[in-house]
């Protein structure tokens, strides 16, 4: 998911800088593309977001907009409130996967997407007979 919103933001001509644990993430920015992800002006720090010292190697002394999206709600949630609340970054956007957590954190003022929440409703879309979209097939 991290990978395919960076390529998108880079596309549309926003600096870009990803920060992933693991080295061989690189590997998913460059998938597809003619040039390396450096080459197309990405930027890619080896590193753990909850660790200060690799936020602020990825630039995040410098970012406008910040996106959690690791494999877990917790860690999102830590990472989005330091984005916000340490460095002042002005849009935080944070992926959660549980309905109630998600709404609870959007309450508090976290801009939260919540991946279950769409396919839910999604689904009670399908059901009533409704498409919202193409890609949803009766």
């Amino acid at each position: 998911m991290g990978s395919a919103i960076a390529k998108s933001m880079l596309v549309e001509g926003h600096e870009v800088s990803v920060l992933d644990e693991n080295p061989e993430a690189i590997a998913l920015l460059n998938r597809g593309q003619d040039r390396s992800w450096e080459d197309l002006g990405g930027s890619f720090t080896v590193g753990t977001a909850l660790e200060i010292d690799a936020l602020l190697a990825a630039g995040i002394g410098q970012a406008d907009a910040f996106v959690a999206s690791t494999d877990g709600d917790n860690t999102n949630l830590v990472i989005a409130q330091i984005a916000k609340r340490r460095f002042n970054v002005e849009r935080v956007v944070v992926r959660v996967l549980d309905p109630g957590r998600a709404r609870w954190y959007a309450e508090q003022g976290l801009q939260t997407v919540c991946p279950t929440q769409t396919a839910i409703e999604l689904l009670e879309a399908a059901v009533r007979g409704q498409v919202p979209f193409e890609g949803v097939s009766g």
